[in-house]
């Protein structure tokens, strides 16, 4: 049985997650239930939650997409429904017809499509396909949401005198109007209604002249509202026809209402139903904003996750516009626990909070921003003490508090367990403090618990260096402007850079030095190791990615080589079959130039075409004979290559064109120079150069030395000025 801790969800902000949920859900039954949600208890309900939103994610990469799961929640009309004597209104019944209708189409879905969504279609059957509730009501409502005529023989009569008063009361309230408007006793407005009642607009003067009973007045008092006498007969008989008609109504939905009551369950599991589907679509949403998968989820104690994200810091960083960087952690049997040392603010308690947050949300039956490659298993405990644990209430302070924490871990700690411990260890005396964590640590570690610590001890680091099964860890620094890489590197330790950092904050070297001689020398002495092996790695790190890049360059200047000796190969191929069928053409010429001559000389035919004959089939016995089928492919393939080669042709041309409309826009762009005598010019296109005489009237005599030309000064392109 799996079981988390409300505090364990508090310290990893899983409520933060549930709200951005709630925030996408589409239903006010939806978000109730989103914020409900907690890590499922059995392997069996996750793995379907699971499959439900990665198949829901499937559907929007597919061509059927699942229609919509909107809908009013029903509880009153359910509460309703479970009182006798009480009936539903008809707007009540259209949200009873809406959810069938939804559910129905839903289940129809998932039935259709049951290869592509598997899980889904499963989950759905229990849930039973009926339109008895639908065909029950729109017998008796209309697509309006009113109660149809002919719902019974008492309704429709009832509508039908109604219809029939009503008209002679418009008649009787029109040849009223007409005549009292004649008598100018009608205000502009001529009529109003009053208590759903039409009513004469009178001018408050004629008020006596006109029979019937005064409905009312306007706020100045200058209008008075008075229904004519004739028509308060007609409003009578209307008023109680309209009653019995609800009366009939009533009557009609009450026994409607009756017949729908003990479908009252499967309307539950419908609302049910479609508020899990609801949660489903909101998960998925979800996970599409930072591109959620679902990891492989093995039955072997391993937790290997790669290129991960910490959903929040993901998101909030993608509003800002800034970075976020990806960690990746692996824990398994030969690797239980990880000591992550190191500064602060170099991303330690991120990295713990991710990957107890991933965690989370993967067994609560989320997908998560890992790489899809990453390998999760279960766990049914998760601990947690991250942050600033002071309890104000129960006057502990922050020691107290963590040790009362350590011994709710030692009780629940198995080798079902990750445990995840922010500054282990603090609070209390350096050594005592250490050497206590280092006690709680061992038994995590007998008890083949999975966990991520963060430490400044060095006797935690120690520890991990000596025990098998632990290992030490650091986030990455730059050890010259001490600035955080923000990456995790597994297998070493890290300088916390005391010195260094108050070094770089302007502390003075003489009080540092100081400080340095009241510290155990051994102790500066491990921690400037750890300090130096940083610093190496880092070099080390910045010559590998240069060695990496130096042999990705090497590895496309080969491909490109590759590339043009492959050309090369087919050209020199091309230019062989080129020369052997030039060498065979001359051959043919000769030979035919021989047997020619000879004839020229004998004039025998006989001896003429036999020699021609064995031309020929010395020539055909070279052939191989082709089908048809493979003459026309041959004939097709060399379609194709000339069309290629015209393609090609054609795109050459093209690209000349374009060229030449470039030149000579830059030609028309280049500013035109005023010719002078003695300036060096040519024709334009041309390529002789003559030196300008004489400029006259839009002409020019150009003197090329040997001889000399009148042209328009328009013909010439400026070269040289005389100098």
């Amino acid at each position: 049985m799996i079981r988390i801790s409300e505090k364990t969800l508090k310290d990893l902000e899983f409520h933060t997650i549930l709200s951005h949920i709630v925030d996408l859900c589409n239903t006010d039954y939806g978000k109730t239930k989103a914020l409900q949600i907690v890590p499922l208890s059995t392997k069996e309900k996750l793995h379907i939650s699971l499959q439900q939103v990665s198949e829901y994610k499937s559907s929007y990469l597919n061509d059927s997409k699942i229609p919509n799961h909107g809908f009013d929640s029903i509880d009153k009309e359910l509460q309703l429904l479970g009182i006798e004597n009480t009936f539903l209104e008809t707007f009540n019944l259209k949200k009873i017809i809406s959810i069938s209708i939804t559910t129905n189409d839903l289940l129809s879905f998932f039935r259709k499509f049951k290869e592509l969504y598997p899980v889904l279609h499963e989950t759905s059957s229990q849930v039973p396909f009926t339109k008895e509730v639908i065909n029950c009501i729109e017998i008796v409502v209309d697509k309006f949401g009113e109660i149809k005529d002919n719902a019974s023989p008492t309704l429709s009569i009832l509508r039908k005198d109604i219809q029939e008063v009503q008209g002679k009361l418009n008649g009787s309230f029109g040849r009223d109007l007409t005549r009292y408007n004649s008598f100018g006793y009608l205000d502009d407005i001529k009529e109003s209604v009053v208590d759903n009642r039409r009513v004469l607009a009178v001018k408050a003067m004629y008020r006596r002249k006109v029979k019937g009973a005064i409905m009312g007045n306007s706020k100045t008092g200058s209008i008075v509202y008075i229904e004519p006498e004739a028509t308060l007969q007609f409003s009578r008989t209307l008023s109680n026809l309209q009653y019995e008609e609800r009366e009939e109504i009533v009557k009609i939905l009450k026994d409607l209402t009756n017949k729908i009551r003990p479908f009252s369950e499967l309307l539950t599991q419908y609302q049910e139903y479609l508020s899990n589907i609801d949660i489903v679509a909101a998960k998925t949403k979800y996970a599409n904003k930072f591109n959620g998968v679902l990891p492989k989820i093995t039955e072997d104690r391993e937790l290997t996750i790669k290129d991960a994200y910490h959903p929040l810091l993901y998101l909030n960083n993608q509003e800002k516009g800034e970075k976020t960087y990806p960690q990746t952690i692996s824990l398994d049997k030969n690797n239980r626990i990880i000591v992550i040392s190191g500064p602060n603010a170099g991303g330690k308690s991120i990295t713990l909070k991710t990957v107890g947050l991933l965690q989370i949300m993967l067994q609560s039956g989320m997908l998560i921003p890992v790489h899809e490659y990453s390998r999760m298993s279960l766990f049914n405990t998760i601990l947690t003490d991250i942050g600033d644990n002071q309890s104000i209430e129960n006057h502990l302070s922050t020691y107290s508090y963590r040790l009362k924490n350590m011994n709710y871990f030692l009780r629940k700690c198995n080798d079902k367990t990750l445990f995840l411990i922010d500054e282990f260890g603090t609070g209390s005396d350096p050594e005592l403090g250490g050497a206590l964590a280092e006690a709680f640590l061992e038994v995590f570690y007998e008890r083949e618990s999975f966990g991520i610590i963060t430490t400044h001890y060095a006797n935690l680091k120690m520890l991990a260096n000596e025990l098998p099964n632990m290992t030490n860890a650091n986030m990455l620094f730059d050890s010259k402007t001490l600035e955080p890489l923000f990456k995790l590197y597994l297998g070493e330790a890290g300088s916390s850079f005391t010195f260094e950092v108050a070094q770089k904050n302007g502390i003075p070297y003489s009080l540092i030095n100081k400080a340095k001689k009241k510290v155990e020398r051994g102790k500066i002495r491990f921690d400037k190791s750890i300090a130096n092996l940083q610093k190496e790695r880092s070099k080390l790190q910045k010559t590998t990615s240069s060695l990496k890049t130096k042999e990705q360059k090497t590895e496309d200047e080969k491909e490109r080589l590759d590339k043009i000796n492959k050309k090369l190969q087919n050209k020199l191929e091309s230019y062989q079959e080129l020369y052997d069928s030039n060498q065979r053409m001359i051959y043919l010429g000769q030979k035919l130039n021989e047997i020619s001559e000879k004839y020229f000389h004998n004039k025998k035919k006989r001896e003429l075409i036999d020699e021609f004959m064995k031309i020929v089939q010395v020539e055909n016995s070279k052939r191989t004979k082709q089908t048809t089928k493979q003459r026309r492919a041959k004939k097709a393939k060399e379609e194709r290559v000339v069309k290629e080669v015209e393609k090609k042709v054609e795109v050459i041309r093209e690209k000349k064109k374009e060229l030449k409309k470039k030149e000579e826009k830059l030609e028309k762009e280049k500013p035109k120079v005023v010719l002078k005598i003695g300036d060096r010019v040519r024709m334009i296109d041309g390529k002789s150069i003559g030196t300008i005489d004489i400029l006259e009237k839009g002409k020019a005599v150009v003197n090329y030395g040997i001889f000399t030309t009148n042209v328009a000064i328009d013909q010439l392109e400026f070269v040289e000025r005389k100098k």
